[in-house]
């Protein structure tokens, strides 16, 4: 297999270099931060599962094999830790007697307080989906990166791509401020940066950026025991006496999402029994690559010289994705799963 160079070791450009490592592909993995998710995936929520949430386009084919690659990754990579505490929901319960979507389950006061029993105020119902789960970003990019060094890739820290290389209409590699990474395919899993990146190409590339705030909290180990999503806030902890709090949108200044991120832990504090402790170490806003009819993934140039793939949820769907991205580069068949999931190419 010929050389290729992935750009981006965020969740999705992890899970495609250690997937194409294992299979014996030569590849670089080029990052312009310090260290594997130094961007949108280190200020993510990483909630997984396969059940509920919106699967725009191409997402719904691939839902099904969720939570079998991360069952995969756990195997593989035995520093790879998945929280499976289940989801309690009440920030939109389906009316009346709808049925939940399989997996889920709606459920009364009583159960919610035997699952949430620190919960000052339990609702009258929530949705539970026992199958979902929660993982640590940051720990489970560095991991994939870990092994794909471990299985021979070039991973390169501090390196950001500024432009591709394009000879006689054909891209032979990327360029970065310490030269070429010369690459018979280059794999774009640069989130928001990648329209830039592929002006010059042929394909019709819709990725919004949207703004997410998320805070980190101190607690009480075991004071919230499933991924919460309330009317005002969503929590989770993310490792014994650590919470993620997902922070409302704020407008304006730094100072805004400083304030919106105090407002949301006093949501948690009134909402949570033996909370007086929790304390918030800090707050980051990512702009999350969301691309406007579901994943993109698959060749964005006639010659196949430059794939893409960018997605929402990318940290549910990126171990699928590295598998099936790895997959048609090694063998060169369409994976089915990826149809729909294709960018338009002039």
């Amino acid at each position: 297999m010929s050389a290729v160079v992935v750009v981006g070791a965020g969740i999705v450009g992890s899970s495609v270099a250690y997937h194409l490592a294992r299979r014996g592909v030569p590849v670089t993995l080029l990052e312009q931060g310090p260290a594997p998710a130094a961007g949108v995936t280190g200020g993510s929520f990483a909630w997984i599962g396969s059940a509920g949430g919106d699967w725009p386009g191409g997402a719904r084919d691939l839902r099904e094999h969720v939570l079998a690659d991360y069952r995969r990754l756990e195997n593989e990579l035995p520093q790879v830790t998945v929280r499976r505490t289940g989801s309690l929901s009440w920030a939109d319960v389906p009316a009346g007697d709808s049925r939940p979507e399989p997996g889920q389950f709606r459920i009364g006061r009583s159960d919610i307080a035997t699952l949430e029993p620190n919960l000052r105020h339990p609702p009258d119902q929530a949705i539970h989906t026992p199958s979902d789960a929660g993982v640590d970003p940051t720990a489970l990019a560095r991991a994939l990166v870990e092994a794909a060094d471990a299985h021979g890739a070039t991973v390169l820290h501090d390196t950001a791509v500024t432009s591709l290389q394009i000879a006689n209409g054909h891209v032979t590699g990327v360029l970065t401020p310490t030269g070429l990474h010369p690459a018979t395919t280059v794999v774009l899993t640069a989130g928001t940066a990648i329209p830039q990146l592929c002006e010059r190409l042929p394909a019709d590339l819709a990725i919004a950026a949207s703004p997410a705030t998320l805070a980190r909290v101190t607690a009480p180990p075991g004071l919230v025991k499933t991924i919460v999503a309330s009317p005002d806030f969503e929590v989770r902890e993310v490792r014994d006496g650590n919470l993620l709090l997902v922070v409302p949108r704020a407008e304006g200044t730094a100072g805004g999402s400083e304030q919106a991120a105090q407002d949301a832990l006093r949501h948690l504090k009134s909402a949570f029994r033996g909370s007086a402790e929790c304390r918030l170490v800090g707050h980051r806003t990512s702009s999350r690559p969301m691309p406007a009819h579901g994943p993109l993934i698959g060749y964005v140039t006639h010659d196949r010289s430059v794939y893409v793939a960018v997605m929402h949820s990318a940290i549910t769907l990126a171990p699928t994705t590295g598998r099936l991205v790895a997959d048609e580069l090694v063998t060169g068949r369409p994976a089915p799963e990826l149809r729909r999931c294709r960018p338009h190419v002039h």
